[in-house]
């Protein structure tokens, strides 16, 4: 959403047109379906595909959606997949669900600062909840037949390019569901081996969530990030192995 500083209300920006982009690797008339729909990527996702002439549909889900789906709540994930499994199959699935902040709490930046109560939490929701995920909407996607399922992650998830220290809930968190999202990948492949998994970095977001925590970088906004992320996703291949990419199409050590 944005905000209009002369009205003070928000609104849902349209997307750019050099910023459109053809999943051309996907068949003409490909379905998508996004998780975390409301969210600022989420939503950039959705604008993006609703855009893409070669896109028929366009399923969203998030807390406000009918179903809701709640990753502290298993059964919401469950429900929502069943209700889906009658539209099924989709070709791209998009999994934009995720917290940085947790009870209203940022991340850590010493060990001194850990807490039990923050660690489960951000375990619930960024590594619990993307298993859960995995588990009930990868039966989702075609078996014969080329398809994305991919998830949003972060470089800090990343145990090898960890140079900064810091943020050891979100950082361990993320570290957990890209494991979790590698490993549904392999055994996924067997039975789908048409099927790319990707943990994407969607770089430094203009975003509420993201804004105490930009300091010196370069933001950009949703719409041109998903652009990069979707362009990338389009030239991945199918491999026994989930890919680790950032939205300028570069590759991320696990």
């Amino acid at each position: 959403m944005g905000h209009d500083r002369r009205t003070g209300k928000e609104f849902l920006p349209r997307p750019h047109l050099q910023r459109t982009m053809t999943m051309t690797s996907l068949a003409q008339g490909y379905r998508a379906l996004v998780l975390g729909a409301t969210g600022t990527l989420g939503g950039a996702f959705v604008r993006a595909f609703s855009a893409d002439s070669r896109c028929a549909e366009v399923e969203c889900l998030s807390r406000s959606s009918h179903p809701p789906i709640e990753l502290t709540r298993p059964e919401t994930l469950e429900h929502a997949a069943s209700l889906m499994l009658a539209s099924a199959p989709f070709d791209v699935v998009i999994d934009a669900t995720g917290a940085l902040t947790v009870a209203g709490q940022g991340p850590e930046k010493r060990l001194a600062d850990l807490d039990p109560d923050r660690l489960q939490a951000a375990f619930a929701i960024n590594a619990i909840g993307r298993g859960l995920v995995l588990r009930h909407f990868t039966p989702l996607l075609p078996r014969n037949q080329r398809c994305l399922f991919a998830v949003l992650s972060a470089r800090v998830g990343s145990i090898e390019d960890n140079h900064l220290g810091g943020w050891y809930a979100y950082r361990a968190a993320k570290a957990a569901g890209n494991m979790l999202l590698q490993t549904a990948a392999i055994e996924v492949h067997r039975l789908r081996p048409l099927a790319v998994f990707a943990a994407m970095q969607p770089g430094t977001v203009h975003s509420p969530l993201s804004a105490p925590y930009t300091g010196n970088h370069a933001a950009i906004d949703a719409d041109e990030s998903v652009a990069g992320l979707l362009a990338t996703l389009d030239r991945l291949q199918p491999d026994s192995r989930a890919h680790f990419v950032d939205h300028q199409g570069n590759a991320i050590p696990w």
